[in-house]
């Protein structure tokens, strides 16, 4: 109800004024994404082990597509974004990227479970592909990119990595986004506006200037404030009108103005919920792996959805984080749906012996046993 609320400026920005079909386009984004989650659940959660090392090149395949595409939304850049051929729709590819890569970690962190190890022993088959795809997401998505590694620096704390080894590769990873800083300023051809961007909204978030960056937050604040405490009803917003990306980026502020700190409060709570049972879940697995999936790719999930409403609020700098399983737009839609299914497959599935579950490494065995 919300999305269609808001869709309305969409419709009178984009469309003929009609905001049925974009309805019709965001519950067809909706039914393919629990069709997703309801067809992964049934997928026994051992065969993610080998799946991730499979599809861990075809995403890094498709982040360097992406980028060497360029391709470009409504004018702006969107490098970010892949335009899917004959097909016709586009699609973002390190949403998938997260979900795969928190997988793959979670296999390997299970694989080394008990085991006496070296730093130089994880740099190939663990921190090489975290930073090759990292640095993919950087120039186009930096908020993308700290989030990840965020949740894999949070993963493999709790997956038991030797703390000192964890500091070497905070300072590894801050010392790689400062030389992409220091290049980007030295050669702005290479990504334009990309760093400038990041700047901007920290140095706005900061500074609290008036200016026009901050008319975004600012629009968001008066959708908060007009909603008070039950909201003026739904469909009622009167700053979708007047918000840019008032059905994704800040979704929530219209929620709140149209239903109120209410319907805020209960939204958030809902969401705590969800993060409750993600820790349920992983607390009865039988396996390491099992608990360490519904982390990686639970985890996320709820603290995308906190960073988005943080936004919203002006308790941290715009992001373009969407707000998970709620704002329009069906990658978002689809991959949270994924790691959802992935999910409820640890739950289904956490009777089965733990012998059975650590086995299945070889992508090869996988492609033979889903045959």
């Amino acid at each position: 109800m919300p999305v269609y609320s808001a869709s309305s400026n969409l419709a009178y920005l984009y469309g003929d004024g009609s905001t049925f079909k974009f309805l019709a386009k965001h519950f067809a984004h909706l039914v393919l994404g629990f069709a997703i989650l309801y067809g992964v659940h049934k997928i026994p959660y051992r065969y993610f082990r080998g799946l991730s090392i499979i599809a861990l090149p075809a995403v890094i395949i498709l982040l360097l597509i992406t980028i060497a595409q360029g391709t470009t939304i409504g004018g702006a850049n969107a490098s970010r974004w892949i335009r899917v051929p004959l097909v016709g729709f586009t699609f973002q590819t390190s949403t998938l990227a997260a979900v795969v890569l928190m997988t793959y970690v979670a296999r390997y962190l299970s694989s080394i479970k008990d085991k006496a190890i070296t730093f130089k022993e994880t740099l190939l088959p663990l921190w090489l592909p975290v930073f090759l795809v990292l640095a993919l997401i950087l120039p186009a998505n930096f908020s993308t990119t700290a989030i990840i590694f965020a949740m894999v620096v949070l993963l493999v704390f709790i997956g038991g990595y030797p703390l000192r080894y964890l500091g070497i590769i905070l300072g590894a990873g801050f010392l790689m986004l400062t030389l992409f800083v220091l290049s980007a300023k030295a050669f702005p051809g290479v990504f334009p506006n990309r760093v400038d961007t990041w700047i901007s909204r920290i140095e706005n978030f900061t500074d609290k200037k008036d200016t026009e960056a901050d008319y975004q937050i600012e629009r968001s604040k008066i959708a908060i404030a007009s909603g008070m405490v039950t909201g003026l009803g739904p469909g009622k917003s009167v700053q979708k009108n007047f918000l840019p990306q008032s059905s994704s980026d800040f979704i929530y502020a219209i929620i709140v103005e149209e239903w109120g700190l209410v319907g805020g409060l209960v939204l958030m709570f809902l969401y705590l919920i969800l993060l409750f049972r993600l820790v349920i879940v992983a607390h009865k697995s039988n396996s390491m792996f099992g608990k360490l999936l519904v982390i990686g790719v639970g985890l996320p999930i709820v603290f995308q959805a906190l960073i988005n409403m943080a936004v919203a609020v002006e308790l941290f700098p715009v992001t373009g984080q969407t707000l998970p399983l709620i704002s329009s737009g069906g990658t978002s839609i689809w991959m949270t749906c994924l790691a959802l299914g992935m999910v409820l497959s640890v739950a289904a599935k956490r009777e089965i012996e733990k012998k059975d579950l650590e086995t299945t490494d070889n992508p090869l065995d996988v492609l033979s046993q889903a045959m």
